[in-house]
């Protein structure tokens, strides 16, 4: 960041019409953006939302409403253009793509589909892990390598999102294990 950058932005804020301090932690996000694109005014361009994609084991227990192979079917509504995050996307200036990190079968080539099979589905959490470690660092290489191309593609804001039948119990699995919180309901 350029301090001189910084320095005049934050005067910029503070001379802004408004109450000071009224846009709370917005503010310092603006200041530091503007130091880090090296201009007192920062400017955001078009947007990206990369959403990754997988199948989960689980599934097996009946954890969800809708059978496994919606993922797919949502998939291809992503790329279609046809679902509620490609509107959010279209009035945000965002272009919606998607990671297929664990689709169970091949997927039609599409601009806008990164691939990153890791494998074709998980494992059922509820008889063993997910992923091996190697899996799950492949799955977060494959993200790394999205969100490189997206910013290199012309992107200067990334959103990440997830799909996947079942994606909600691994979710609570997986935030459970980080927080070392009980997996039991509460």
């Amino acid at each position: 960041m350029q301090q001189d950058v910084l320095e005049e932005a934050q005067k910029r804020m503070e001379d802004l019409t408004k109450p000071p301090r009224s846009l709370g932690h917005l503010e310092e996000v603006a200041v530091r953006l503007a130091a880090i694109q090296g201009r007192v005014k920062p400017e955001l361009g078009r947007g990206a939302v990369v959403v990754a994609a997988a199948d989960h084991g689980v599934v097996a227990e009946g954890v969800s409403a809708y059978p496994q192979e919606v993922t797919r079917q949502m998939v291809l509504n992503f790329l279609r253009g046809g679902a509620a995050i490609n509107q959010f996307a279209l009035a945000a200036d965002c272009e919606v793509y998607v990671l297929d990190v664990g689709v169970i079968g091949d997927l039609p080539d599409h601009p806008r589909l990164l691939k990153g099979k890791v494998r074709e589905g998980t494992r059922n959490l509820a008889l063993e892990s997910a992923l091996t470690r190697e899996e799950a660092e492949r799955a977060l290489e494959a993200g790394r390598r999205a969100a490189r191309r997206v910013l290199a593609e012309g992107a200067t804001l990334l959103a990440a999102g997830d799909m996947g039948i079942g994606n909600t119990t691994a979710a609570a699995a997986l935030t459970a294990g980080l927080l070392g919180l009980p997996p039991e309901p509460l």
